[in-house]
C-alpha cells in the first residue's frame, strides 16, 4: 500500500535530516560516483505525491551533476511487480533506492540485497540498511484546512480520501480541525476512492460531494481531478502535496506540499561518502520539509493573517494540533486537556475527529 502507515510496532524517535546525515557509523563505501533509484506508485508527473518526489529528484541531479546517475520508475503497485522493479534496479548497479510508498520495502527485501541502501517514505521498517522517513505534513494540512473554512459559507467542506490507514485518517483529522479553526462547527464529509491515484474516482467523489452540499472541496489522493472538476462548478479547492494551482487558477486556494529534495541530496550523499545510517527522519515546517503553497485568488488578507499567525505558533511550539482535549465522532474524548499525542499516536490513529462525517474503516 502507498505512502501509508499502519500500526507504529516500535517508539518511533524523530530525528532531524541533520543528525541523520552526520552519523559516522555507515554501511556504505566511499565512492566518487553513484547510481541512485526512485520508485513511484504513480506517473512521475501526476501533478501530486509523485511529482513531488520526483522534483526532489531532480534537486539531486541538478546539485550533484556527474556525480550521480539518477533513474525512477512510475505506476508500481506492491507485490510481484514491485519485487521485479527492485532486482531489476539492484542489476542495474543503483546502490540507493528511494521507495515512496508505504510497504514497498521491508526487512527481509533489504536483506535480500545488503550491499544496497532502501529509503522508504512514511514506513515503519528499519535495519541496518534500510531508513524511512515522512514529516509533520499534518500541521501544513492543518493550516490549509484554515483556508477551506474561511472560504466555507455552508460550513459543509467535501475531502476526498484514498484508503482508511492511519496516515490519512490523521490529515483527514488536521484538516477537519483546521476547517472549525476559521469555521467553527464546520462538517467535514469525507468520501473514500480506494485508490492513491485515479482521476475518474477522484472525479466523481468530488461530484458527489458536492451534491451533497459541499461549497468546498479538499483532497489526500494525488490527481488534480477534483480540482479540475470544482474549477468547472465554480467551487474553490484545496490541493495536497504539490503545487497544482495551474489545474485550477481560480478555485485553488493552497495546498500541504513537500520539499523531498534537501532530504533527498543529504542521503545521497551520505551514501556516496560511505556515512549513511539508518534512521527514522520525520521532517517539519520549521526545517523547510513541508509548508504551504502559494494562495489562490480567493483566500482574504484576513485568512492569510490568521494562518501566518498560527503557522509561527506551530514553529514556535506554542501550538499543535493534536493537543487536548479532542472527542471523536462518537463525542468520546481521545485526548485530554494537557495532553498530546505524540508520533508513535498519529503513526496509530485509527479515529476521527467531532464533526468529521464518514466511518474511519472507509
Amino acid at each position: 500500500m502507498k505512502k501509508r502507515t499502519s500500526v507504529l510496532g516500535a517508539v518511533l524517535v524523530a530525528v532531524t535530516v541533520t543528525a541523520l546525515v552526520a552519523a559516522t557509523a555507515g554501511t556504505a563505501a566511499k565512492q566518487a560516483t553513484i547510481k541512485a533509484a526512485w520508485i513511484y506508485v504513480a506517473p512521475h508527473n501526476d501533478g501530486g505525491w509523485s511529482q513531488a518526489h520526483d522534483n526532489g529528484r531532480l534537486y539531486v541531479q541538478k546539485a550533484l551533476g556527474s556525480q550521480v546517475k539518477t533513474t525512477f520508475k512510475e505506476n508500481i503497485a506492491n507485490g510481484p511487480q514491485l519485487e521485479q522493479t527492485v532486482a531489476s534496479l539492484v542489476r542495474d548497479g543503483n546502490k540507493i533506492i528511494f521507495g515512496t510508498s508505504f510497504g514497498f520495502f521491508s526487512k527481509k527485501l533489504a536483506a535480500k540485497y545488503p550491499n544496497v541502501l532502501f529509503e522508504q517514505a512514511t514506513g515503519t521498517d528499519q535495519a541496518k540498511n534500510l531508513s524511512e522517513y515522512f514529516g509533520a505534513a499534518e500541521d501544513t494540512i492543518y493550516l490549509s484546512g484554515m483556508a477551506a473554512g474561511a472560504a466555507s459559507k455552508t460550513g459543509v467542506i467535501g475531502y476526498v480520501v484514498p484508503f482508511a490507514i492511519p496516515e490519512v485518517i490523521r490529515h483527514a483529522n488536521a484538516f477537519a480541525l483546521g476547517a472549525q479553526a476559521t469555521h467553527p462547527g464546520a462538517k467535514i464529509k469525507l468520501i473514500w476512492t480506494n485508490a492513491w491515484f485515479d482521476p475518474t474516482k477522484e472525479k466523481k467523489a468530488a461530484e458527489s460531494l458536492k451534491s451533497a452540499g459541499a461549497d468546498v472541496l479538499g483532497q489526500n489522493v494525488d490527481s488534480p481531478a477534483a480540482g479540475q472538476y470544482a474549477e468547472s462548478v465554480g467551487v474553490p479547492w484545496v490541493g495536497y502535496d504539490n503545487n497544482a494551482s495551474k489545474f485550477a487558477p481560480k478555485s485553488w486556494l493552497t495546498a500541504a506540499v513537500y520539499n523531498w529534495g534537501p532530504y533527498y541530496l543529504s542521503r545521497v550523499k551520505a551514501a556516496m561518502a560511505g556515512t549513511w545510517k539508518s534512521g527514522f527522519y520525520y521532517g517539519s515546517i520549521k526545517d523547510g520539509f513541508t509548508s504551504l503553497a502559494p494562495y489562490g485568488p480567493g483566500v482574504t488578507a484576513s485568512t492569510k493573517a490568521l494562518i501566518a499567525k498560527k503557522k509561527a505558533a506551530l514553529v514556535a511550539g506554542s501550538f499543535y494540533e493534536f493537543a487536548g482535549p479532542l472527542w471523536d465522532q462518537s463525542g468520546k474524548l481521545r485526548v485530554a486537556k494537557g495532553k498530546k499525542l505524540s508520533v508513535t499516536d498519529l503513526y496509530a490513529m485509527n479515529w476521527l475527529v467531532k464533526g468529521v462525517i464518514g466511518s474511519p474503516k472507509g
